[in-house]
């Protein structure tokens, strides 16, 4: 080390020290005691003061959100700081790009010296040990990769054989006292696993049973293994169907090592994406089952018997629009139909739709319409403020007028009329396909109410184009027709209120508040 320090008393010195758990492998040298050692000699020599010593021990070179290392930034931040040492350049970090850019930008910007003790880096001065830093920084990323490769390849060949590799084991288990990767029943909870399997067999939904067990105040998994403990929101603590619906189709339950259902996206990221079923490490009969076969069998299959029950989806104009506003969670949509049959949709809280009884958030029943007719109210008071109709009708009266010259009102009224007569000749074949079993009744009944749409669509169009016929509107009248019929159409396009709308929330009291992408436009509401 030929590093030398002209003026020692100007600097204080941040001694920075990380081992990761791979790093143990590599010797004593990477100890953090004599990484330590080596550092103060440093210091020692060169009369340099020591503000603090940080130490990551156990933390990977790959993330830089370390623990130590955060708290030294923080103090360079506040000035506390402006020299850091380390044995080299691996122990401040192994992806290149963050290493550079602390050594390249963040060090100099906040005049913070740094010093790489065996590798001969020195910020302070000029050197050609400075000049090839970037290389070594690819060479520990590098490095870093190949490690994570071997990992990777050790867990994924622990994982052929059965062995349990995760944090925690699925819920119901626990990690086997004496015996390494691997799981053992866990008998305090293991009765809530069995009775959620047999309220499943005896017809009870997912929802139902969660509800059932969120009453009983039955912990759940996170619950139970102390993950939930900082997390706050509307759901935190609480049964759900999806979590038991998972539980009823995870095959941990029949004995058999269920793995690699997720993959991380790369050895720089902790995110972490779902595997489809085919890619799952699967192996039989590693642990004790909690469930029989048959009871596994015949409760996936009543899982299954359900997926279609709610297929149906209901279109409307403000859809993934509507909040709500007490718990900021989208609302659901329900069909309550009167006995008359037709459609008529409630807005509700979806949050208190699943947790009813746990007394989340409250119910924010409203119908649909009600809702969609003060938006649409709100919006074209908006729009009028901006749009003046006067404008628009010199460009409509130009368009009636070409379209007047060039309209040939007997063919449009005899194609017109040809596609009723077709239409009724559709309707009278479907008749007699449904009166002898050809069609079923379900689907007899839904064509026949499309077609009917479409021919009643094309009598009223006739019916117009008939009484332009016979007494012809004039271009004025024409104009301000059409100029109108813009105006109402464009308040009700779904991708005007998209674009003007960022959501609607509804409160508790069932007032109704419209949040625009526009501050001109919210100044106008």
């Amino acid at each position: 080390m030929y590093l030398e320090i002209s003026n020692p008393m100007d600097y204080h010195v941040a001694l920075y020290i990380r081992l990761s758990k791979e790093d143990e492998t590599e010797g004593p040298s990477q100890s953090v005691t004599n990484q330590k050692s080596l550092l103060n000699e440093f210091v020692q020599q060169h009369r340099l003061s020591v503000y603090d010593t940080y130490v990551d021990d156990g933390w990977s070179g790959i993330s830089f959100d370390r623990p130590d290392f955060q708290r030294m930034i923080e103090d360079i931040e506040a000035k506390k700081v402006n020299m850091v040492i380390t044995k080299d350049l691996s122990r401040l970090g192994r992806d290149y790009i963050m290493t550079g850019h602390y050594m390249e930008r963040y060090f100099p910007e906040k005049r913070v010296r740094y010093i790489s003790l065996l590798d001969g880096i020195d910020t302070g001065v000029e050197s050609t040990a400075n000049d090839i830093t970037p290389f070594r920084a690819i060479m520990n990323d590098m490095y870093a990769k190949d490690i994570s490769k071997k990992i990777k390849s050790v867990k994924r060949d622990k994982q052929r054989k059965g062995q349990f590799i995760g944090g925690k084991p699925m819920y119901g288990y626990k990690m086997h006292p004496t015996e390494k990767n691997k799981i053992v029943i866990d008998e305090k909870v293991a009765p809530v696993v069995r009775r959620i399997f047999a309220m499943a067999l005896d017809g009870m939904s997912c929802r139902k049973i969660a509800t059932t067990l969120n009453e009983e105040g039955v912990p759940t998994p996170a619950t139970y293994c102390g993950w939930n403990m900082g997390r706050k929101g509307p759901y935190a603590g609480l049964w759900s169907s999806e979590r038991i619906s998972e539980m009823l189709q995870n095959e941990t339950y029949l004995g058999n090592m269920v793995q690699g259902r997720t993959v991380k996206i790369s050895y720089k990221s902790k995110k972490c994406l779902k595997q489809d079923r085919e890619n799952w490490v699967v192996v039989e009969n590693t642990h004790e089952p909690l469930i029989d076969k048959e009871t596994f069998q015949k409760v996936r299959m009543l899982v299954n018997s359900r997926k279609h029950t709610r297929s149906r989806t209901y279109d409307f104009l403000l859809k993934g629009l509507i909040f709500c506003h007490e718990c900021d969670y989208p609302m659901a949509v329900l069909n309550r139909p009167p006995v008359s049959g037709e459609d008529r949709l409630f807005f509700v809280c979806r949050t208190y739709q699943r947790f009813t009884k746990a007394g989340v958030c409250s119910c924010h029943s409203i119908k649909e319409q009600v809702v969609t007719e003060a938006v649409l109210a709100k919006v074209r008071e908006v729009c009028e403020a901006y749009l003046d109709p006067n404008k628009l009708q010199p460009i409509a009266a130009d368009a009636v007028e070409k379209a007047r010259k060039a309209e040939n009102h007997e063919a449009e009224i005899q194609s017109i009329q040809n596609k009723i007569d077709s239409l009724t000749a559709n309707l009278d074949k479907m008749y007699m396909d449904w009166l002898t079993g050809l069609l079923a009744e379900a689907d007899f009944e839904r064509i026949y109410q499309r077609v009917k749409m479409d021919r009643t669509s094309l009598e009223e169009k006739l019916k117009e184009l008939e009484s332009q016929k016979e007494s012809p509107v004039s271009t004025e009248d024409r104009a301000r027709e059409l100029v109108q019929q813009f105006l109402d159409s464009a308040y009700t396009s779904r991708e005007l209120l998209v674009s003007l709308i960022e959501r609607v929330e509804l409160t508790e009291d069932k007032q109704i508040i419209i949040k625009f992408r526009f501050r001109e436009l919210e100044a106008i509401s």
